[in-house]
């Protein structure tokens, strides 16, 4: 089963220039359930509340209900856009959103001749319905790995379209006699030509690496901001990560190549995802006579690293972090239990939404829509063994708030650790609404004073991103400054691990908001007030 949009799968790609406002109507026909929709990656200056997260900057959009969505879009990229509620982008609410620069001259800092999208996800034969419920049983029920990645939707399932290479492969090949189900994703191209790839992941698990067989690819952009071009074989890709890469078709025209996705960071369960590079006028039919390129070994977590440290920004386009911070916040990554059930917790607390948006209390001084003790800046106990499970694994649940100083600039310290299971820490990838942020570095084991003499690298310039992975046992370091007034969701961006608690909100500047639109707060305490069933500035 999947949720559908204007009934097609994946939603409609939406393409829009620099400076331009972006209405979307979003009619909810979905019979038992609201809907949201985020736009990955667009920061919502001045429109915190079409930022599209249930609980934060709205109510859901419930069942019979049309929302409209208004937004600038400020800086051109490649960027998407999905369900913010319960786990519905795992369902298949998702499509692609690219920002094209304007008509006011700015350039690209490249050239190529013609460009392509791939939407990379994952697919479960379970609903998410079925997972959710396990995801909170006691015992605990963990959703496996896909039984397929998708490539614009496609893929392929008790099948390999590579099995043909490799006449001991576990699957059949698959058949193309019997219509498209199986049919790749086929790339148009002409010989020697320089083509644009965008590529996001808004993979509900999966950690993905993508290969073009015979070609290299220089990579130019990742999320929405360009960074200095470096060449390679292949791209690691984190679910909510998205780039651009350049490949030239200069291989023999006479033939076609795969582009090949496989899963990274942890043990593959699922067959590789497949599209086509298609030379003209060779036919879309022929198939390569080499086989789709081999995944790294997933837990090659060097080459991972040494693939994340290459992403450094562009020279005139990025500029240098503020030289200090303000406010240092330190954020432990644990997996825990709470009355039996398995969490996800940050500094001890699993993030758990309220039923009033957190913009609209903020905004109208509503203090019992959430806890108004601030969560801790760093984790309680630093001696806390990252190395080892957790030695008291219980946590508590919580849904209070950072409230950060309007422009301070703040650094943040991911901390990665050994879940419940001995020898055991998972890939975690950090999306932050509202802003983007300088990739200051990253590092095994514990953080410890005098680290940041790791982000000072000769040369090296912090990449801008919205997205940033933690690896196993290890820390990354951001640094971003405050200066988009609202409430904004920081989050892991793998599915389960978000409905497990796996993130924080943070807030600065909402006093300098105007009111906030209220079809985005008909919910819990600022529902009962423009109702006029409350009062404002409940306490």
């Amino acid at each position: 089963m999947v949720m559908a949009i204007n009934g097609g799968f994946p939603g409609p790609n939406i393409t829009a220039k620099v400076g331009d406002t972006v209405e979307v109507e979003l009619s909810n026909n979905l019979n038992t359930e609201g809907v949201v929709i985020h736009w990955h990656g667009i920061r919502q200056f001045t429109t915190p509340w079409y930022d599209g997260t249930a609980s934060v900057s709205q109510c859901v959009i419930n069942p019979g209900q049309t929302f409209l969505y208004k937004f600038k879009v400020d800086k051109a990229g490649t960027y998407f856009y999905h369900g913010h509620y319960g786990m519905q982008r795992e369902a298949g609410l998702y499509g692609s959103l690219i920002v094209e620069e304007g008509d006011q001259g700015q350039k690209e800092p490249f050239q190529y001749d013609g460009e392509f999208s791939l939407l990379l996800s994952d697919w479960w034969h379970q609903t998410v319905y079925q997972q959710e419920v396990g995801l909170s049983s006691d015992p605990f029920q963990w959703i496996n790995e896909p039984q397929s990645l998708l490539i614009n939707g496609r893929g392929q399932y008790n099948c390999s379209l590579a099995s043909r290479y490799n006449s001991s492969a576990a699957l059949p090949e698959c058949s193309l006699g019997g219509g498209e189900q199986w049919a790749p994703n086929v790339l148009k191209v002409l010989p020697n030509k320089t083509y644009r790839l965008r590529i996001a992941s808004t993979t509900s698990l999966a950690s993905l690496n993508l290969a073009i067989g015979g070609h290299n690819v220089t990579v130019v952009e990742a999320d929405g901001n360009y960074v200095q071009p470096f060449s390679t074989t292949d791209v690691d890709i984190y679910s909510g990560e998205t780039y651009s890469v350049l490949f030239t078709t200069n291989q023999n025209p006479d033939e076609n190549y795969w582009i090949s996705v496989g899963v990274r960071g942890r043990l593959p369960q699922t067959p590789q995802a497949l599209a086509l590079v298609n030379y003209l006028p060779n036919h879309a039919s022929k198939f390569p006579t080499s086989p789709p390129p081999v995944t790294p070994q997933w837990d090659d977590y060097n080459r991972s690293k040494a693939f994340s440290n290459r992403i450094q920004g562009l020279e005139g386009t990025t500029p240098p972090p503020p030289a200090d911070y303000d406010r240092r916040i330190m954020l432990l990554n644990t997996q825990n239990t709470i009355d039996g059930l398995t969490v996800w917790a940050i500094n001890n607390v699993s993030l758990s939404f309220p039923p009033t948006p957190y913009l609209g209390a903020l905004k109208y001084g509503i203090k019992a829509a959430f806890d108004q003790t601030p969560p801790p800046d760093t984790f309680p106990d630093c001696r806390y063994d990252i190395m080892s499970p957790p030695a008291n694994p219980n946590a508590t649940t919580g849904n209070a708030i950072y409230t950060l100083d309007f422009n301070s600039t703040v650094d943040v310290i991911l901390q990665n650790a050994n879940t419940l299971q001995p020898n055991d820490s998972e890939i975690h990838p950090w999306h932050m609404h509202g802003h983007n942020f300088w990739v200051l570095g990253y590092g095994d084991g514990k953080f410890q004073r005098g680290d940041e003499k790791l982000f000072e690298k000769a040369g090296r310039r912090p990449p801008l991103k919205n997205t940033a992975v933690i690896f196993p046992f290890g820390w990354t370091a951001l640094r971003f400054v405050a200066d988009n007034p609202g409430a904004w969701p920081f989050h892991c961006h793998i599915e389960p691990h978000l409905h497990m608690g796996m993130g924080v909100v943070i807030a600065e500047g909402v006093e300098f908001l105007a009111d906030v639109p209220r079809e985005t707060l008909s919910c819990g305490l600022t529902g009962m007030m423009f109702s006029g069933n409350g009062e404002e500035g409940h306490n």
